[in-house]
């Protein structure tokens, strides 16, 4: 079911990027540095959702972390980053395409997206899904039932692309960038707290997982390499995206700052 959405996704993608290039040209309005962010996203959301990897998911803790990662750390940003609605808007005839950025600009839509994209409300609905589904009884739980696992996915990568969405595009525009590695940053902190709470725990968080595989790794084993999956590797994703931010803070920073010199009278 989401390997379908995910292919209906890319051709309505493909067709809206068509048209917008087709009325203003190639790389405008859609930037081929875009186009590239989103085509990797996509990649990774197909390989976090293939067959094979469910396949590997269902046995192997450590396998399950990586589908995570992929969605939250990997293809979230890559997707957000590159506003792929945007394009994708262009597929509806231009009186439908009206009616739509009016619904979307009403009053209470408005008022509601304002709401869930300010960063501390992203950061924590992001944080809130993270930690709630890693509570033992709610992940076996999703793990028995197909509709709720596949619920659990796009928990994970919307409240992930929600926050990725904030920061990058968020309405604090590039005043915001402080506060961008502030949200980022944080997120790193608590994400690899959870993973070393994995590692170091003494005994396997969820049955659905307890049992021997008949590999090379024990339970407890798996369990450690997952959460050194979350800690490590996807906690260097995030300081690497939190040091973005502070690079580009300081560049705005510094654009203001020569500015202000150059317009003040001597």
């Amino acid at each position: 079911m989401l390997v379908c959405s995910l292919v209906i996704t890319l051709a309505l993608y493909i067709a809206g990027v068509t048209r917008v290039w087709h009325a203003a040209g190639a790389g405008r309005g859609v930037e081929y540095w875009q186009v590239a962010c989103f085509a990797a996203g996509w990649l990774a959301m197909i390989v976090a959702l293939s067959p094979w990897m469910d396949q590997l998911s269902d046995a192997w803790l450590s396998a399950h972390m990586v589908q995570h990662e992929l969605l939250m750390v990997i293809a979230a940003p890559l997707i957000a980053i590159s506003a792929p609605l945007a394009a994708m808007l262009w597929v509806v005839p231009a009186r439908g395409r009206r009616g739509v950025v009016g619904a979307i600009r009403g009053r209470a839509t408005s008022a509601g997206w304002q709401a869930a994209t300010m960063p501390g409300a992203a950061w924590l609905l992001h944080a809130a899904a993270l930690w709630t589904w890693h509570l033992p009884r709610l992940y076996d739980f999703a793990l028995q039932h197909e509709a709720v696992h596949a619920a659990e996915h796009v928990c994970f990568f919307g409240t992930a692309a929600l926050f990725w969405w904030t920061v990058a595009h968020g309405r604090y525009g590039r005043l915001g960038y402080g506060a961008s590695v502030v949200y980022v940053f944080a997120t790193a902190l608590h994400s690899g707290l959870l993973g070393a709470l994995l590692t170091f725990a003494p005994h396997v968080w969820f049955p659905a997982y307890a049992l021997p595989h008949g590999g090379w790794l024990t339970p407890l084993e798996d369990q450690q390499l997952a959460g050194l999956l979350m800690w490590v590797p996807a906690g260097l994703v995030l300081v690497a995206g939190g040091l973005f931010f502070l690079a580009a803070w300081i560049r705005e920073s510094e654009r203001r700052a020569e500015l202000t010199f150059r317009t003040t009278p001597l």
